[in-house]
């Protein structure tokens, strides 16, 4: 297997998740860290046993020995990371979103298509064997057609007015907050299991916490900042949402996102109704698909590779009983993702997309999905196409 180089550009809470999951590869040498400077870039690379270390995103794209970059750095910075990996011929792998904007998410699809690089975003929760699983049974016509897709995806870690987040700060995270960090997630991950788009919105979203005291030294995500030089802030986007959805198939939908609910941790799920069977996955109890029907006994189909399909069994590598989880879907995303990159670094013929990658043309796509969703909020809760 040909060694790739790989470089990684903002290394907070999910930077060395990155590290982990393409350590796991066993083909994949992490040459380089950058950060906001070498002090800290140092240190960090350091701590995870790194080589190199950059104060700057440019100084790192320039190292020849890196032939991937990923960019997990704040929002406000994707544009001109990726730009500049994609302007060095190096391929790309951002975290979500994209961009902040529509626009700039074209901008940047359109940079990478030009450049012939291979550009991923990471949907992580695609990686997971269940998901899988339950794309297989949809696609091979187990549910019947599907008519309604539910679910939600709830956090708590937003709840007090001191909980604090530059995601909250517009020229940070975007104008919207809930709905691009977490929903984003969820629109990706039922689209791809259903293999159907969203192309109609209704939504209804909302601010709890209106006021938020931003502590004077950035919080590490899902941390609660001190209780002291703190500055009152306005908050302007949504930690609550409610959205409506339609799909390209004719199924119909809704989904709960919000940051501000006790108790729900990083709960994701989702459920779909189809003519023959339903099919309900949970992320907080992600071993377990289950399966209801009316005529016969519903039941729990649990993450065993005796019992998957067999797309589904190649994302599972433990015995059944043996647990896998986060950190292993968001593994198996870049396993994808790789063994695209290095076929194209062979030079061999070019390889089929595997089911768990996400391209710069799905993050355009959920870029206009928070587009609509904002537009029909703004003009009261009405039916808003999104416009790709």
């Amino acid at each position: 297997m040909t060694r790739i180089g790989m470089g990684l550009v903002g290394p907070g809470f999910v930077g060395t998740h990155h590290i982990d999951a393409v350590r796991r590869l066993g083909f994949v040498d992490v040459v380089a860290i950058a950060a906001s400077s070498e002090a800290s870039a140092r240190a960090k690379a350091d701590a995870l046993g790194v080589p190199k270390a950059y104060g700057s995103y440019a100084a790192l794209v320039a190292d020849p020995d890196v032939h991937v970059v990923h960019n997990t750095t704040p929002n406000y910075l994707h544009v001109p990371v990726v730009l500049a990996a994609v302007a060095a011929r190096k391929h790309v792998i951002s975290d979500k979103p994209l961009a902040m904007t529509s626009t700039d998410s074209r901008r940047l699809l359109a940079a990478a298509t030009q450049a012939d690089v291979v550009h991923a975003v990471t949907f992580n929760y695609r990686g997971n064997p269940l998901v899988q699983q339950a794309r297989e049974m949809i696609a091979g016509g187990e549910l019947g057609p599907v008519h309604y897709v539910h679910g939600a995806y709830l956090q708590d870690w937003l709840l007090e007015p001191t909980d604090f987040s530059w995601r909250l700060e517009p020229e940070k995270g975007g104008v919207s907050s809930a709905v691009a960090d977490i929903g984003s997630h969820w629109c990706d991950l039922v689209q791809h299991v259903l293999g159907q788009r969203i192309v109609e919105v209704l939504a209804n979203l909302t601010t709890v916490v209106g006021t938020r005291f931003k502590p004077a030294a950035p919080a590490v995500a899902f941390a609660r900042a001190e209780d002291k030089g703190l500055e009152a802030i306005a908050i302007r986007s949504e930690d609550l949402a409610t959205v409506l959805v339609r799909f390209d198939g004719g199924a119909t939908g809704c989904v709960s996102v919000g940051q501000v609910c006790p108790g729900h941790k990083n709960d994701l799920w989702f459920e779909m109704n189809g003519r023959r069977a339903s099919l309900r996955w949970r992320q907080e109890q992600q071993n377990e698909l289950w399966i209801g029907r009316r005529d016969t006994a519903n039941a729990i189909l649990p993450k065993d590779p005796s019992l998957l399909g067999p797309g589904a069994r190649a994302y599972a590598h433990l015995p059944g009983g043996h647990q896998e989880a986060w950190a292993d879907a968001f593994c198996n995303v870049m396993r994808d993702i790789y063994s695209v990159i290095a076929a194209r670094m062979r030079g061999g013929a070019p390889v089929s997309r595997p089911p768990a990658f996400a391209t710069f043309e799905d993050g355009y796509h959920a870029a206009c999905l928070v587009d609509a969703v904002l537009e029909s909020h703004r003009r009261g809760g009405v039916w808003t196409k999104v416009v790709v």
